[in-house]
């Protein structure tokens, strides 16, 4: 059976956009029918049938998203999600043919972007993908602010989208800096729980876990000392803000 719904009337090619798209598979109709629709927009797409392959590729190709199918054979999309997100901050779209809230709930901590449910329409999916990419490319979507952000021992490059603590340049994840970036550029401003999921994962949910998750994993790369931390301040029940000193 067809996990996608296409539109009616779906508009020709386009000139390619010289981003490439990394699906992930097992079935081979799917497959075609997702590399067709990307195509058709002006994605250049590789294909993956089974987790192993996918991370090879990621480590030897250059991918600019990663649409990754969560029952996969051998290791699942999930734990596939888990091993890319540890190497690299390419962006990832996990899709699914159950709803269960748990499982997305799971797919975004893990590191996942978005989420799609199938059926899908091909509309959906290629919305997605394009929102995806220009969060990723605006750092997780806040507003660009020219300049460093100086706090102390903590340097935030808004703009080369580097941070360094003491001098030392630190990695962060694209979500952690999108976090972070989204602080930042408004410092000793309080961002609610909800603005924060609006502006770094594109939408809303109910439930806040994805933010403190990443917010815990980037508190342990920025802070220091066992004071508690000076520079990302939990507000509980609201939000949290960035304090430049203190």
């Amino acid at each position: 059976m067809d996990y996608t719904r296409s539109a009616v009337g779906d508009p020709p090619p386009v000139e390619p956009t010289g981003e490439r798209i990394l699906v992930v598979e097992d079935d081979s109709k799917m497959q075609r029918l997702l590399s067709s629709q990307l195509a058709a927009r002006g994605f250049e797409v590789i294909v993956a049938g089974d987790g192993e392959t996918a991370l090879r590729m990621v480590a030897s190709e250059k991918v600019h998203i990663v649409l990754l199918d969560i029952g996969l054979p051998g290791i699942d999309g999930l734990e596939v999600c888990k091993r890319i997100r540890a190497r690299t901050a390419v962006p990832i779209i996990l899709v699914t043919a159950a709803e269960r809230p748990e499982t997305k709930m799971t797919a975004l901590e893990l590191g996942g972007d978005d989420y799609l449910t199938k059926p899908f329409h091909s509309g959906e999916l290629i919305a997605r993908v394009r929102a995806v990419l220009r969060r990723s490319k605006l750092g997780g979507g806040a507003t660009r602010t020219q300049g460093v952000v100086d706090a102390g021992d903590l340097q935030v490059d808004l703009e080369k989208r580097e941070v360094r603590r003491d001098g030392d340049l630190v990695k962060l994840t694209k979500m952690e800096f999108g976090l972070l970036h989204t602080l930042a550029s408004q410092p000793d401003r309080v961002v609610s729980y909800e603005d924060l999921l609006e502006t770094v994962w594109g939408q809303r949910f109910d439930d806040v876990r994805p933010v403190h998750v990443h917010m815990c994993h980037l508190r342990r790369k920025l802070e220091t000392g066992p004071t508690g931390p000076r520079h990302i301040i939990a507000v509980p029940g609201v939000g949290y803000r960035f304090r430049v000193s203190g």
